[in-house]
This record gives structure tokens, C-alpha cells and sequence, in this order.
């Protein structure tokens, strides 16, 4: 389950990534915040799971 949460989250910061080009590229500044608060999200969520990985090691 962690493999596939960790890919998804790094899918949400690549999407978020490309909203954000594409909000650049076409003035659109609602694509690119959302774009800009995706990446966050999955930036988040990976620490989280980084986190959860340093517990189990121990």
C-alpha cells in the first residue's frame, strides 16, 4: 500500500507541476495556484510517508 501511495503522491506533484507550466504559458493565474497547491499537497503527503518509513525502520 505505501508503494502505491507514494506513487500517487508524486503523480499529484507532476500534475501539479504541468498545471502550473500551462497557467504560466496562458496568463490563466487560477491554473497555475492550483497547479502551485497540488504540488504542495503531494509534497506534503510524501513527507508524511517518509515519516512513516523512519518509524518502521526502528
Amino acid at each position: 500500500m505505501a508503494a502505491d501511495d507514494k506513487v500517487s503522491n508524486k503523480t499529484e506533484e507532476l500534475t501539479g507541476k504541468a498545471k502550473e507550466t500551462v497557467g504560466k504559458a496562458t496568463d490563466d493565474e487560477k491554473l497555475e495556484a492550483e497547479g502551485k497547491g497540488d504540488q504542495a499537497k503531494g509534497n506534503l503527503k510524501q513527507a508524511g510517508e517518509k515519516v512513516k518509513d523512519a518509524f518502521k525502520k526502528d
